[in-house]
């Protein structure tokens, strides 16, 4: 198999012809893009020498590190080798993190970069020292909690303070300032305005807090990065090195790049693809826009809208499962739910943005009249078609055929199942790699005349998706922890690396040496004139990547365990100071009780947080305060708001902060390439992004786009096809365009129909009221008859110890069923007691759902609300069919007037 047209082929150091294409957009500057890229994720500084060593091997030990912990092995040879706990392993981890940022940062632009200078040194050692302490007198530690030694104040504050200035290095000034600010709220609280001020701690207190416990930097958030981010980004990293990362580009191309704007429609879906395995929308700008965004404009799409198409489509990278960067995993801790559910919860909203992003770059194609690639064999729409539901259907056989296989080798393999199965995936493996020998390998970057096949693209590198299967397989079926499916991805993954370049040298080798080779025309795979058939080569070549690999997924691990360190700061400072509780007060104050008031002033705070801090912070930041208020108004307003709603709702906002000028990095990376202006670029590409902004505040009202709630296929299949369809419709409302250009009212009635697509419930509040109260006594009969794990609103009326009059809604848990009393009780904390024909509160859990509503004794319950029994929602899809085909109808003949009249 040949490629048509190429400009220029050679071999890669595997031995196969590569399709190398150049470009005439010379004026990139590819190093001032590494720059870019190594300044926000790996550290800059790449001495030379043994200096040089040195960094490379700490970051390779810090890899093999985090490879040895999530693994089976620790507990395997426990006789030989201790098992480290979690203070441990947080120490050490953190001790790697701190060690590099110091090493790998300068601490200004105008600091060396080729050597690194004895004061960064010293700083990393005393970093390294600073962390390691709780580590190595851990015993002593736990002998004393709360009474701190002179030496333990010394050494909380030295470490406090490195890792502000490790966050200043690796992730800028911002995220220090607001660590600062939250550490000097601890000590200063009481000269703080009256609406938030408390009345300080003691310096000892305060250290011990904030780094000798759990509560502070050591907590959740920095856990969470050393038992599941780390493997995720290592897992990355490996991919593309081995190549992956290119390949999704080529695919992505090879499909979509003969529609019309079709690198552009690419530039989408390759970004999707590089955001399952990169949590970086800047590095994701920059691995596929050096290749997108040239042929964009090759085209005919302009500088600035070609930069937007991949800002837009690498920033919402960061929502595309299974990775999510490192947000998601804090929300199995935040919120409290398994990474399937987070995956399940995020991944509707993610498809949809994606297809929506896709229509809108058609749409943008559409207007401007312009064309796609030409490919080498044009196919019918039917023959494509046809194609598409064949391969869909040998997908889904394949991969019953692999469950019942696998889940049937446990009834009869026993404890040898893992083996089997192992020795299963490398023989499919090896197979994969020796058919990729029959088919061209992809070059890296340029200019393409003429598509090529989608065949041959995506067989010459199926084997990079088994360790993705893999992994998914092992998060899915096998319900493993997501550090240890990640361990188990990379461990293939790192079989991938160091053996497919070796093990295609021998098929080249074995294809050159049959005698059937001699007499037939050989394939262009097979004509080598280098050592790419040396199989020592390369396999020193392939030690070299995993080596490299490994590398690099360690230094694009320094942000994100200082900053998950920082935010333990703020999160310790909320644990100790009470300020969230103060914050949700002030914010439910300003808002008035108002829930879209309340999530319009944290989508703002989340933009505004996240121009200055990493994805990761910004959502620890603002989840960690608005989170609890936002549900608990949503409930005064009669609304269920599941807390990985809220979650989800900040992680978005802090993701599109990525390209909300003026200081969206991913947009000055996008406009590097480009050559547009920066500032252009980001506010075209946050008016792609408005599609993502609506979707958080969609899912609030709408939880069904969560996947919460759905009760049959049909229902799924019902919400599937009408949230896409809203999208698409809202996408072409604010693009000015659907099948023509819009007129006014036209515009206005795709928005209407794309909000009663994506909200019928809101119609049909109008018409029938969706809660009914019911009388106080009957409390116990409503509370019995309700599905298992409900919650039931509650009105009570009292008042508080400063006199104030309470009068609100409530939401409760119910947990299992039981008698009404008893669920009450059980689940949320609550006895109540008859008296003169009134229901009172005449006994609370302490730390119960009730008293964490700041319910008190002797309060009334008012009433009950239930769902009301009303016609289904669904039924407001009829009218907004009948005005989208009136729009549709309207278009297409103003459309094909248009001839005519021109």
């Amino acid at each position: 198999m040949t490629q048509p047209n190429n400009h220029g082929a050679g071999r890669d150091n595997a031995g196969n012809d590569t399709v190398d294409h150049t470009d005439t957009v010379d004026t990139v500057d590819h190093a001032a893009l590494d720059e870019m890229v190594a300044a926000t994720d790996s550290g800059p500084r790449h001495p030379g020498g043994a200096v040089g060593a040195l960094l490379a091997w700490t970051a390779l030990a810090w890899s093999a590190f985090q490879l040895w912990i999530a693994s089976p092995l620790p507990y395997m040879f426990s006789d030989f080798v201790p098992v480290l706990n979690n203070t441990d392993t947080r120490s050490i981890h953190l001790a790697f993190g701190l060690a590099l940022a110091y090493l790998a940062y300068p601490s200004f632009k105008s600091s060396p970069r080729a050597r690194i200078p004895a004061q960064d040194w010293a700083l990393a050692a005393l970093g390294v020292c600073a962390t390691m302490y709780l580590s190595v007198f851990a015993a002593q530690l736990s002998e004393r909690p709360g009474l701190p030694t002179t030496v333990d104040l010394i050494i909380a504050p030295i470490g406090l303070a490195l890792a502000l200035e490790g966050a200043r290095r690796s992730l800028g000034a911002p995220l220090m300032v607001i660590a600062g600010i939250f550490l000097l709220y601890v000590f200063f609280g009481h000269l703080a305005p009256e609406v938030i001020a408390w009345k300080g701690a003691s310096y000892g207190k305060a250290m011990s807090h904030m780094w000798l416990t759990q509560e502070g930097v050591f907590g959740v958030a920095l856990g969470v990065s050393t038992s599941m981010v780390f493997l995720f980004v290592l897992f990355g990293s490996l991919l593309e090195r081995a190549g992956a990362g290119n390949y999704f580009i080529w695919v992505a191309f090879s499909l979509l790049g003969h529609m019309r704007g079709g690198p552009a429609k690419a530039a989408v879906v390759s970004s999707g693809l590089t955001g399952l395995v990169s949590g970086s929308s800047i590095a994701n700008v920059v691995t596929t826009g050096t290749f997108t965004i040239p042929l964009m404009k090759r085209v005919g799409f302009p500088a600035e809208k070609a930069g937007a198409v991949e800002v837009a489509s690498s920033t919402n990278g960061q929502l595309t499962p299974p990775v999510m960067g490192a947000a998601a995993f804090l929300m199995i801790e935040f919120v409290g739910i398994s990474y399937i559910e987070v995956i399940k919860h995020a991944f509707l909203p993610a498809i949809i943005a994606y297809i929506a992003l896709v229509y809108i770059v058609h749409l943008e194609a559409c207007k401007a009249g312009l064309r796609g690639l030409p490919r080498p064999h044009a196919r019918a729409w039917h023959q494509s078609l046809l194609v598409l539901a064949v391969n869909v259907c040998g997908i889904v056989i394949l991969s019953g055929v692999c469950y019942y296989l696998f889940s049937g080798l446990k009834g009869f393999a026993g404890a040898y199942t893992f083996w089997i199965s192992a020795a299963i995936i490398l023989g499919v493996y090896v197979g994969l790699v020796a058919y990729s020998t029959r088919f061209p390998a992809l070059g890296h970057s340029g200019r393409i005349d003429q598509l090529p096949l989608p065949g041959p693209v995506i067989k010459s590198g199926l084997y990079f998706l088994l360790p993705v299967v893999v992994l998914i397989w092992c998060l899915t079926v096998e319900r493993l922890s997501p550090g240890l499916s990640a361990f188990y991805a990379s461990i293939l993954m790192i079989v991938i690396l160091v053996t497919h370049k070796p093990l295609k040298a021998w098929v080249h080798q074995r294809a050159t040496a049959s005698p059937a080779a001699h007499n037939t025309v050989a394939s262009p795979a097979q004509h080598n004139n280098d050592d790419s058939t040396d199989i020592g080569a390369q396999t020193v070549a392939g030690i070299v990547d995993l080596k490299e690999g490994m590398i690099a997924g360690a230094r694009n691990m320094i942000g994100i365990s200082v900053a998950t360190a920082c935010a333990g700061i703020i999160l310790g400072t909320v644990t100790l100071t009470g300020i969230g509780l103060v914050m949700a007060e002030f914010v439910e104050f300003i808002s008035a009780g108002n829930l879209m008031l309340m999530l319009i002033f944290t989508a703002v705070i989340s933009l505004i947080l996240g121009m200055g801090l990493p994805t990761t912070a910004n959502y620890i930041v603002v989840s960690s305060l608005m989170a609890p208020v936002i549900v608990s108004v949503g409930a005064a307003n009669g609304l269920i708001v599941p807390l990985i709603a809220v979650h989800l709702f900040v992680f978005y906002f802090g993701i599109l902060a990525d390209d909300t000028p003026p200081v969206g990095l991913a947009a000055y990376a996008a406009a590097a390439i480009s050559g547009g202006d920066p500032i252009r670029t980001g506010i075209q590409g946050f008016t792609y992004d408005i599609r993502t902004a609506i979707l958080p505040f969609l899912f609030i009202f709408n939880t069904e786009l969560l996947l919460v709630g759905i009760e049959s296929w049909l229902h799924l299949l019902l919400v599937v096809v009408s949230a896409l369809a809203a999208m698409l419709l809202f996408a072409a409302a604010t693009q000015q365009f659907f099948i023509t250009r819009n007129r006014a009212w036209e515009t206005v009635a795709l928005l209407l129909i794309s909000f009663t697509l994506f909200r019928p419930g809101f119609w049909m509040d109008q018409i029938h009221p969706p809660l009914e109260t019911v009388d106080a006594g009957q409390i116990y009969e409503v509370v019995e008859a309700m599905p298992v794990n409900a919650q039931v609103r509650v009105q009570v009326i009292g008042e508080t110890l400063e006199g104030d009059a309470v009068d609100k809604v409530v939401m409760l848990p119910l947990g299992a069923a039981a008698p009404g009393a008893q669920r009450l009780a059980d689940a949320a904390g609550l006895e109540l007691r008859e008296e003169d024909g009134k229901w009172l509160v005449d006994s609370l859990t302490f730390g119960g759902a009730a008293e964490r509503q700041h319910i008190d004794f002797d309060w009334e319950v008012a009433g009950i609300q239930r769902k009301a029994e009303r016609p289904a929602k669904q039924w407001f899809f009829l009218p907004a069919v009948a005005l989208l085909a009136l729009v549709v109808y309207l278009q297409r003949r103003r459309r094909n007037a248009l001839p005519a009249t021109a």
